[in-house]
């Protein structure tokens, strides 16, 4: 190995480093600062917080916001900023991107694509309906970006809900006609850009009931969207008909399709690789097996959660604090069934 590769490989790894850092950051300070709006009175977690509110929770500065590029394979990369990850592919054909973040930066989105090559996005593909992933489509859908999802997340994105986060609840508002997506698919769709098959994949009800895993076949690259948080424990939105046996399978199922050399684009954190998410399968699948058990043995959800069944993992996907709403979501999930 060369000297030049070994300094690619070391600026990547920090890189990786500072992101999942500021990921476990914005963990902390959105506990604080929920903490402390509870206290005062201000908003509290049985209160929709504002989108102001939301921000200042995550620590997202959306007027400084700053996108930063990672190059993943030949016409590949992936923006970071606030939000979720974005997919980009960059080609003869034009831009077609992997979630949108926020309109209030997509100008800034539209110049660090500019910076990589590219100009104007031609499609947006949302892998959910959330608003800190499909959102920029108000920036996007009037300047004739053609945006693609899956039909229960336009439906989602159709009559707004609430997005109930455990320890914060936010209000969605439905999207405008001109955000929403104008092609939908239900269990699998291809799109060919770029020289590329890019599919888009639905194996069942995972974080939302309109997930959809995004896979570059040229480069062998998946964007699972928040399928799989690589920053910190997931967010199982119940209310929006997901839940823990459907993440499950959702991450099985893609890992299956890609193969064990793929590229992993997470929705939150650093890109990876298969072995990553094969460990957030395990331990998806443990602490279900843990939170089941004592939904059998009669236990209540105060209990299941005193009873720390994410405590062995809080040291990589923690902190503990972090686990209490994904144990929450565990168990009611499976008290659903």
């Amino acid at each position: 190995m060369s000297g030049e590769e070994r300094e690619k490989i070391d600026e990547r790894g920090m890189r990786m480093l500072r992101i999942l850092a500021a990921s476990l950051l914005a963990i902390g300070m959105m506990q604080s600062a929920l903490a402390d709006n509870h206290r005062a009175g201000e908003e509290s977690a049985d209160q929709p917080l504002s989108l102001d509110g939301l921000a200042a929770a995550f620590g997202w500065d959306l007027a400084g916001a700053q996108i930063t590029s990672e190059k993943v394979a030949d016409g590949l990369y992936v923006l970071f900023g606030v939000g979720g990850n974005i997919g980009v592919s960059i080609g003869s054909d034009g831009v077609l991107i992997v979630d949108d973040q926020f309109p209030q930066v997509m100008e800034k989105i539209e110049a660090a694509i500019g910076e990589i090559g590219g100009e104007g996005i031609d499609y947006a593909i949302n892998t959910h309906w959330h608003f800190d992933h499909a959102e920029g489509n108000i920036a996007l859908g009037p300047k004739g970006t053609t945006i693609v999802a899956h039909s229960n997340a336009r439906a989602d994105m159709a009559k707004g809900g609430l997005v109930n986060l455990v320890i914060a609840k936010y209000q969605q508002q439905p999207y405008p006609k001109a955000a929403l997506p104008v092609l939908t698919f239900d269990d699998r769709m291809q799109i060919h850009f770029n020289d590329n098959q890019v599919d888009l994949m639905h194996f069942s009800p995972a974080h939302t009931s309109g997930d959809a895993a995004i896979w570059f076949r040229n480069q062998n690259a998946v964007h699972l969207g928040d399928v799989f948080n690589n920053s910190g424990y997931p967010f199982v939105d119940v209310d929006s008909g997901g839940g823990i046996d459907g993440m499950i399978n959702f991450c099985e199922q893609t890992l299956a399709a890609v193969g064990p050399d793929a590229i992993v684009i997470p929705g939150h954190g650093p890109v990876t690789d298969t072995a990553t998410l094969a460990r957030y399968i395990y331990m998806l699948k443990t602490v279900r097996s843990r939170v089941s058990g004592m939904i059998e043995d009669g236990k209540t959800l105060q209990e299941v959660m005193d009873a720390k069944p994410t405590a062995d993992f809080d040291q990589v996907y923690g902190p503990e604090t972090a686990s209490l709403g994904f144990v929450n979501r565990v168990y009611t999930s499976l008290s659903q069934q």
